[in-house]
């Protein structure tokens, strides 16, 4: 007994076995590896990254302190930006209700619609707002309208996504019921389903809404409107004051949207 006890206090505790430390390591050193590799393959110029310090620096003394004297242009350039958001995400509710309810396999009513609804949600959400700014600039030209289109047809995915999953995870028994009693088709959706996904579906849209209001502030580097215009014109003059103050405004902007999403989400929820 003397000895089994001693044996058993010379054991250490350890948290994984030689296996699992083996696969950890053999994990790590592939990490490092990719790493390795993606660092090496893209071929960046080590020399400016040393010197980014002093760049910084100096980019920061140039522009303070901010130039307000274009502060009304500025002003009128942000709510432009948050016109834009808010008309897309109008919009968006349009297109993306239609298609979550095909792509939710609860309600779709055949597999090709389901994959049609899953395809456009996909497509959504692949390409970046800026790519969608860029083509609807080539197709309109620059100004507001490729700037809303942009946001319109990025939003789609990701309101339709989160409103799909929503649908799907529904209790199935009301639309049991109003089934049995020979409901149509509309009345199912519009008094079994809809206030089931109500408080999902104000939570999915004023959460998109200031996603939009961020995304809407670099749509004018590419042409489409909204405070990236000014934005990009001062950078292109080297109006750092002025590129100080823009900056300052879209955080802003930024901050002010996010108190407005959180009291409707307050008022809503």
């Amino acid at each position: 007994m003397v000895d089994r006890a001693g044996a058993l206090a010379d054991r250490v505790w350890r948290r994984y076995d030689r296996k699992q430390r083996l696969i950890r390591y053999a994990v790590l050193l592939a990490t490092v590896m990719v790493v390795y590799w993606a660092v090496r393959d893209i071929d960046i110029f080590w020399p400016w990254v040393w010197d980014a310090p002093n760049q910084i620096s100096s980019l920061g003394a140039r522009m303070w302190p901010p130039d307000p004297s274009r502060l009304a242009a500025i002003v009128s350039a942000l709510l432009e930006t948050v016109h834009i958001a808010t008309l897309a995400t109008a919009l968006t509710i349009f297109i993306a209700l239609p298609v979550s309810y095909i792509a939710a396999q609860n309600t779709t009513p055949n597999r090709a619609c389901l994959w049609l609804g899953r395809f456009i949600l996909v497509a959504s959400r692949s390409v970046n707002t800026i790519i969608w700014a860029l083509l609807f600039v080539a197709i309109f030209g620059p100004g507001v309208l490729a700037g809303i289109l942009a946001i319109m047809f990025r939003s789609v995915g990701f309101i339709g996504k989160l409103m799909g999953e929503a649908i799907e995870e529904i209790d199935r028994r009301p639309v049991e019921a109003m089934e049995a009693t020979g409901a149509s088709k509309a009345k199912v959706i519009a008094y079994a389903i809809v206030p089931q996904v109500m408080p999902a579906f104000f939570a999915i849209v004023i959460l998109r809404w200031d996603i939009n209001i961020r995304e809407s502030t670099v749509l004018g580097l590419v042409g489409a409107g909204g405070i990236g215009v000014i934005l990009q014109g001062a950078i292109d003059t080297f109006a750092w004051p002025t590129v100080a103050t823009i900056l300052i405004a879209i955080v802003v902007l930024v901050l002010v949207g996010e108190a407005v999403t959180g009291l409707l989400r307050g008022k809503v929820l």
